[in-house]
């Protein structure tokens, strides 16, 4: 586990730098009692610094978020010299988070394959904070890792929108039976796979399907105790028919996913559109709970990062 030591005196001249003195000081004793080593630092926690910063095993991830498009130049600076100041000389990777138009895809940044382990709750993960926009490991859902992974003990979990596995990684490490991992993306697949071996997990009782989703859902016969489905908001992809919508998909989504659930299962539905409405009448013979609250990890004082709810057939 990798957590660096931080510079103690206040800084009068720097807000942000107190902020993340502060921030890092609490929850690196969290880090150290709970075998951690990746989770955010600050969140955009004041006005004039729109940022995030992320540590993963040492290194830096620095999200700057824009609404402009047109402006790619990022003036990193002023964070940089801080994060030095205070960690010393550090690995720091920036990159700018700016809203999607509607039909747009998220694009690979690079092909350094700078990849490296880092830990969460003492399970390893493959992150890469320079090839792609997101790390490998969505950190915002640390929470919601561990309340599956306490509901699939000895049981068997169904993984939708897979991306690198990391829900069934932790499912399985807590003692998981069996998982069944589905995601449309061979690079995400092979990063998921991975995750298994850095972990010593066996791929015949944890294994990873390259499929679409729904498509799968349509042919798949085995049934399973927890069903997680973490969907994007938009995906257009080049294997997929037609473009997936979370607001016009997820009833279908969801419906052909509790036919797959066993008796006393549980499906876990989570989105991080803003705009999501979710209608509980359609599910009229389920117990629908939304459990967002209980899913956002301290270290994100953005609440609404996500959205999730807890789905029972009655």
């Amino acid at each position: 586990m990798i957590l660096p030591t931080i510079s103690d005196g206040e800084d009068k001249s720097s807000p942000l730098k107190n902020r993340i003195r502060k921030n890092y000081k609490h929850l690196r004793k969290w880090a150290k009692r709970t075998n951690t080593d990746c989770f955010r630092i600050y969140d955009r926690d004041i006005k004039e610094y729109p940022i995030a910063i992320d540590i993963y095993a040492g290194k830096f991830c620095v999200q700057y978020f824009s609404f402009d498009r047109e402006d790619d130049e990022l003036d990193t600076a002023e964070v940089d010299e801080i994060l030095t100041s205070l960690f010393g000389d550090c690995q720091i990777y920036s990159r700018s988070r700016v809203r999607r138009r509607k039909f747009e895809q998220y694009e690979k940044r690079g092909e350094n394959k700078e990849f490296f382990t880092a830990l969460e709750c003492g399970v390893k993960f493959k992150i890469n904070l320079n090839d792609y926009l997101d790390t490998g490991l969505f950190l915002d859902h640390r929470t919601t890792r561990k309340l599956v992974a306490i509901d699939a003990k000895s049981k068997r979990l169904l993984n939708l929108f897979a991306y690198t596995c990391s829900f069934s990684v932790q499912a399985a490490m807590s003692g998981a039976a069996f998982t069944k991992s589905v995601d449309m993306s061979n690079t995400y697949t092979s990063w998921g796979r991975d995750n298994f071996e850095l972990n010593h997990l066996s791929a015949k009782t944890h294994l990873i399907i390259r499929d679409d989703c729904l498509k799968f859902l349509d042919y798949e016969r085995e049934k399973y105790d927890v069903i997680v489905i973490d969907p994007p908001t938009i995906s257009r992809s080049k294997r997929m028919e037609e473009m997936f919508d979370v607001q016009k998909d997820y009833i279908n989504l969801i419906s052909k996913s509790l036919r797959l659930l066993e008796k006393g299962g549980v499906i876990y539905f989570s989105t991080n559109s803003r705009k999501f409405s979710f209608d509980k009448e359609v599910f009229s013979r389920c117990k629908i709970e939304e459990i967002s609250h209980k899913t956002v990890p301290e270290d994100f004082h953005k609440k609404n990062i996500h959205r999730c709810w807890k789905i029972i057939p009655c």
